[in-house]
């Protein structure tokens, strides 16, 4: 479980290297989770946690899988160490939890769904999870389509993935699952479909925190490939699977692949507008991206920036697409304040984020570190129109 968002690179590199399976196919379904997760882990600890699930079927037939946690506490101690992975060496994360002998849910302040990246599952989120529900909330993951235990279907890059979002959610409003003001929170793929969710319910969404999405689909998907299959793995194995990859792969015209896979979705993909959906949306989105992503440039989470008064934004420097959704230590506070802060806003405003005290000292940290050799910088808060940070 340690290993949260780590490597999907290479559950892509190895689907993609299988003679039935060309790129425009792997954008048509995005689906699995990384070989790298300890899903026996994940499963085990969530085991030991009060928790609920169960399936909704969709508008279209696809059965998608959700887990709710109550507010409570869990016990949950979190601790992020920034290590050099870009040749796949793990993140030095720890999760442990110390929970009570007896739980005591509470009276959830509101709820929060949240919603995976790519080639992930709603588990893989149990850090943030756990602490939104420390934080008073009730907390539902959803496993989108084609992922963890949800069925499958053609890819809409959150287009299609909203309107089932927005099943699952409807659903649970009946039992009693969602209560109080509803947010979402995504990452990546999950930040998209996260932002047309939002589009789609108008008022009955309060807020929605949108981390490393793409404003576009099809520019995402011109910048994340090239990047994948120009990553160098440790070990034979994953450096042979890398370079067949490559020799395979390498070179395509990423618009001749993208207008394939356009095809067999019946969608264009360079029309799948994500910052067009969140200039319509009538909730406050906070928008978080990390300068040094190389899966989907910084320039998509600044584009989304732009998108309307309503959005919020706060770019992190030196985090990438991997590390930022894991810098709960950095950004916990920061949403679960900006949250809070929706609820006590003037109506028709939205609430600035800000970077705690502590997360500040965090980060001059780093930035020593980082010059006397280590890795790491300061974090940047940034406003709507530029930046706003040291």
């Amino acid at each position: 479980m340690m290993r949260l968002l780590l490597a999907c690179a290479c559950l892509w590199l190895a689907a993609c290297s299988s003679p039935a399976n060309t790129l425009s196919d792997r954008l048509v379904t995005p689906g699995g989770a990384s070989p790298l997760l300890d899903q026996a882990r994940i499963a085990t600890t969530i085991a030991t946690l009060p928790n609920h699930s169960g399936h909704v079927t969709s508008r279209e037939g696809v059965r998608l899988f959700w887990r709710a946690f109550d507010a409570g506490d869990y016990g949950l101690h979190y601790r992020y160490a920034r290590t050099r992975h870009e040749d796949g060496t793990p993140l030095a994360m720890d999760l442990r939890l110390s929970p009570p002998r007896i739980f005591q849910p509470r009276h959830p302040r509101g709820t929060v769904v949240l919603l995976h990246g790519w080639m992930m599952d709603g588990d893989s989120m149990l850090p943030w999870s756990l602490y939104l529900a420390q934080a008073g909330y009730r907390v539902i993951t959803i496993d989108l389509r084609n992922h963890g235990h949800s069925g499958s279907g053609p890819a809409g890059y959150g287009t299609v993935e909203s309107d089932e979002v927005i099943d699952v959610i409807t659903a649970l409003r009946e039992r009693g699952e969602v209560q109080g003001p509803l947010y979402l929170l995504g990452v990546s793929y999950g930040a998209a479909t996260a932002v047309f969710t939002a589009e789609k319910l108008g008022d009955q969404v309060s807020g929605v925190v949108a981390m490393e999405s793409f404003a576009n689909a099809g520019d995402a998907i011109r910048s994340m490939i090239p990047h994948l299959l120009s990553l160098q793995p440790r070990g034979w194995q994953a450096q042979a699977l890398a370079g067949f990859a490559r020799w395979r792969y390498g070179g395509q015209d990423m618009d001749q692949v993208i207008a394939a896979a356009n095809r067999k979705l019946g969608l264009d993909l360079d029309r799948v507008d994500v910052a067009r959906a969140a200039s319509r949306t009538r909730a406050c989105v906070l928008v978080l991206h990390g300068d040094g992503d190389q899966h989907i440039a910084v320039s998509q989470g600044r584009r989304l920036a732009r998108a309307s008064p309503r959005v919020q934004y706060i770019e992190m420097r030196g985090e990438d697409h991997i590390t930022l959704p894991l810098r709960i230590d950095l950004l916990g506070g920061v949403v679960e304040e900006w949250l809070a802060g929706d609820r006590q806003a003037p109506a028709g405003t939205c609430p600035a984020p800000r970077l705690p005290v502590e997360a500040n000292f965090m980060a001059l940290a780093e930035r020593t570190a980082g010059a006397r050799g280590g890795y790491g910088q300061a974090a940047t808060l940034n406003g709507r129109s530029g930046r706003a940070g040291p």
